[in-house]
């Protein structure tokens, strides 16, 4: 097994920070801070740091702070252009590479992401979400396309936790298993068809917000 260099892991452990919530929107942090947060020397920190403003997902503040920037509606509105452009066609894609072991990978992920909302659990949520639709993406083998699309999650995720926190994961959009009745009928466009159904309304959800003034500080 390859061993994962530090550096490697600091991009991934930096990138599940923001994605899950351990960092908000608008909320300002020191390169020393996260240097003890993550464990790890200053080097990995900030060529983390240095990727992940490249990508869009933190914003240099001075003062060797950085920030996660806000979403604004212009902004959403991009992202959700990108997301219905690329996600669709990586899962299309995707039916081709799937096993009948990820199909049950994914199965299981679906059901952990059920009990999430049941329990109200949005960190839960948010990981069973993210497990769910890339352990699909990944059977497209579809590189380019799936580096753009973990950039796009990268500048969404933070936003929909804030949502998630103020309104619960219970009206959050969950189309998985009319996904995997697709996945299984080995149907390429219908799962397609699925996906930007569970896109579509994850965007609506977070319009909704946004005008409503739940995404301000």
């Amino acid at each position: 097994m390859r061993k994962i260099p530090t550096h490697e892991r600091t991009y991934d452990r930096l990138s599940e920070m923001i994605l899950f919530g351990q960092l908000a929107p608008g909320q300002a942090v020191t390169i020393q801070g996260l240097v003890q947060d993550l464990g790890v020397g200053m080097t990995p920190v900030r060529e983390a740091i240095r990727r992940l403003t490249a990508e869009g997902a933190l914003v240099p503040q001075g003062n060797r702070r950085v920030s996660l920037p806000r979403l604004t509606a212009p902004a959403l509105d991009e992202i959700a252009f990108a997301r219905l452009a690329l996600e669709p066609e990586i899962a299309r894609r995707a039916v081709a590479g799937l096993s009948p072991d990820r199909i049950t990978a994914l199965e299981a992920a679906d059901r952990a992401l059920d009990a999430a909302i049941l329990a109200g659990d949005v960190s839960g949520y948010l990981r069973g979400n993210h497990d769910f639709h890339f352990t699909l993406y990944e059977a497209a083998g579809a590189e380019v396309l799936l580096a753009l699309v973990r950039t796009l999650w990268l500048r969404f995720g933070p936003s929909l936790r804030v949502v998630c926190a103020r309104y619960g994961a219970g009206g959050l959009p969950d189309r998985h298993r009319e996904s995997l009745a697709t996945m299984r009928a080995g149907d390429a466009d219908a799962l397609a068809a699925a996906i930007r159904a569970d896109i579509e309304q994850g965007v609506a959800e977070m319009r909704a917000a946004l005008a409503a003034g739940d995404l301000d500080p």
